[in-house]
């Protein structure tokens, strides 16, 4: 692992690369879930480099990891601002040419939201792990014991083993989750619609956090190919609970893209 760092608008990005960097293999794009960070991502990017022969880059959002933080609350739109705002602008300072989005949750959606809203031909797939669509009310629940559990456990303790504001990632997720605002600002059909990249849902059938109806809506609204990988008993991690059939699934999306339909360059 190397440590790629920078600084966007006064501020560090924590980032971290694995494997060949941009101007000699494509690369695959970790974005991480609403409490995740360049850590939590364990060894899966060192896997997928080595399964892939690829560049595989992470970095922690604002208010994530060792990323600098951020005011709270965090807007109910801090999805699409992210997408909006952000990513292309990580990818620039990355110099990626060509690659992948893999996002998990969050940032599962964070990518579809940028490849529906920014026409990048660097861009040439998603690989979405447990994506988030829409909010579904009995994932809320789920949302509203996590709250429970940051008030009477020592959650914050334990998040703090990996990121520096750990009251900055897990109150500016959960308040805007639990905002009545929210499920307004949380309708990605639109973005869904102007994807143009051929995409990848992995989805646990277990997921508490949501159901297969995100998985329908993407393959009902999109105009672009849908390869899916239902996991049965599988809950919202699926590169952590299934890593094997998850990573071959992902490594062998980005390899039809880069390899069969894309010689490399």
């Amino acid at each position: 692992m190397k440590d790629v760092s920078f600084e966007l608008d006064g501020r560090r990005i924590e980032a971290a690369w694995w494997g060949p960097g941009p101007e000699e293999a494509p690369t695959l794009v970790l974005l991480h879930e609403g409490l995740g960070c360049v850590a939590l991502w364990r060894d899966v990017p060192a896997k997928l480099a080595a399964m892939t022969g690829f560049g595989v880059m992470a970095y922690s959002r604002l208010g994530y990891g060792q990323s600098d933080s951020v005011a709270l609350p965090r807007p109910l739109t801090y999805m699409h601002d992210e997408a909006r705002d952000v990513l292309g602008r990580v990818l620039d300072a990355q110099g990626i040419r060509r690659c992948v989005l893999v996002g998990h949750s969050d940032g599962a959606s964070i990518a579809l939201i940028y490849a529906g809203s920014h026409q990048d031909r660097r861009v040439r797939g998603l690989a979405l792990l447990a994506p988030h669509v829409m909010v579904e009310p009995f994932s809320i629940g789920e949302i509203e014991r996590a709250r429970d559990r940051w008030n009477t456990t020592d959650l914050l303790q334990r998040m703090a083993k990996y990121h520096r504001d750990p009251a900055a990632a897990f109150l500016g997720w959960n308040g805007a989750w639990l905002d009545p605002g929210f499920p307004a600002v949380l309708d990605l059909q639109p973005e869904i619609a102007h994807v143009r990249v051929p995409i990848l849902v992995v989805q646990g059938a277990a997921d508490p956090y949501g159901t297969l109806e995100h998985l329908h809506i993407i393959e009902r609204e999109t105009y672009c190919p849908v390869d899916r990988l239902v996991l049965p008993g599988v809950g919202h991690s699926p590169h952590l609970e299934a890593t094997g059939p998850t990573l071959d699934a992902v490594a062998d999306f980005a390899n039809r893209l880069f390899r069969v339909h894309e010689p490399a360059k």
